[in-house]
């Protein structure tokens, strides 16, 4: 059965969006929409799928829509496609306001919809893996860092819903429910551009996560102690490192020699967002995984957001 599936929104993120679903199969892309008429006919023209700038226009007659809108906006869409479209993409942050996001959970439930937010770093190839090799091991601390001066670009959403909010998604990922949260920051044009958490979770695992607009180095990475290793996880790179002590050994009147062992996990190229896509395409089918980011979880990472907003906003 194909899957008809309407784009709302054709920035960057869009137009990425549009290239992924335009190569799965059983998946007809009915109708992307913006108010850049000309960016529409030239993305029209190059997938083969029609456009139209009327967003009730783009989302009847499909069984999926994805929203790649402004986040200010992810609310007025959703709004737009409850009743009328039973599966719906998000990308993160799920809404501008926990109280908005909190109306969409009761929108989807309500109308029995399937809903994914945009949570695209559970799909990377080097956080599969990492899961893999935590699976065994209790955590004791996991470090998120995520820096892109770049990102700055970005002018409508500060440094914790535009970056950090990946990482805060993937320390409810790995290390459960959270349990207390401090924070603090730095404010660049009166939005946050450098933030720090230290989240405690119910499981007694302690997740650090930094975001930053501010350092010149791009970066992101996770760094994890548990009670049987240490990993390095190089999200850019694409790297994974499990660092164990092997054996500690003391001849008689010597200084003892830790002999130690480094591991390099192998991590098989993919694309993330392809994979999320196809995820998302088997969940629109009835085949939901586990390990999917729902609503729930973009409802509470957007809690954990604004707990940590809160604290740097009244310091």
């Amino acid at each position: 059965m194909t899957l008809k599936v309407a784009i709302l929104g054709i920035g960057n993120m869009g137009r990425n969006h549009l290239r992924i679903l335009s190569m799965l199969k059983n998946v007809e892309v009915t109708n992307i929409f913006d108010f850049n008429e000309a960016e529409l006919k030239k993305l029209s023209e190059q997938y083969q799928v029609p456009y139209t700038t009327n967003a009730d226009e783009a989302i009847s007659g499909t069984d999926a829509v994805v929203i790649v809108t402004p986040t200010s906006t992810h609310f007025e869409y959703f709004k737009l496609c409850a009743g009328k479209v039973k599966n719906v993409f998000i990308e993160k942050p799920l809404a501008e306001t926990l109280e908005e996001a909190l109306e969409i959970k009761a929108l989807a439930e309500k109308h029995d919809m399937y809903v994914q937010c945009g949570f695209i770093e559970r799909f990377n190839p080097v956080v599969v893996e990492l899961q893999r090799v935590l699976k065994n091991d209790e955590v004791i601390n996991a470090d998120f860092s995520r820096t892109n001066r770049l990102s700055s670009r970005i002018t409508d959403v500060d440094v914790v819903l535009d970056l950090m909010i990946h990482d805060i998604d993937l320390a409810l990922y790995l290390n459960g429910p959270v349990k207390s949260v401090l924070a603090y920051g730095k404010k660049e044009n009166n939005l946050v551009a450098f933030a720090s958490a230290l989240i405690q979770h119910e499981n007694g695992a302690l997740s650090r996560v930094l975001a930053s607009r501010m350092t010149e180095k791009k970066q992101r990475k996770i760094q994890v102690t548990t009670d049987k290793s240490y990993v390095d996880a190089e999200l850019l790179r694409k790297e994974l490192i499990v660092h164990k002590q092997s054996t500690v050994t003391q001849e008689a009147g010597q200084p003892y020699v830790v002999s130690s062992l480094e591991q390099q996990i192998e991590v098989k190229p993919q694309e993330a967002l392809l994979v999320e896509h196809q995820a998302f395409i088997a969940a629109c089918n009835g085949e939901v995984s586990t390990n999917l980011p729902t609503i729930e979880s973009g409802v509470e990472s957007l809690r954990i957001s604004e707990l940590i907003l809160e604290q740097i906003n009244n310091a």
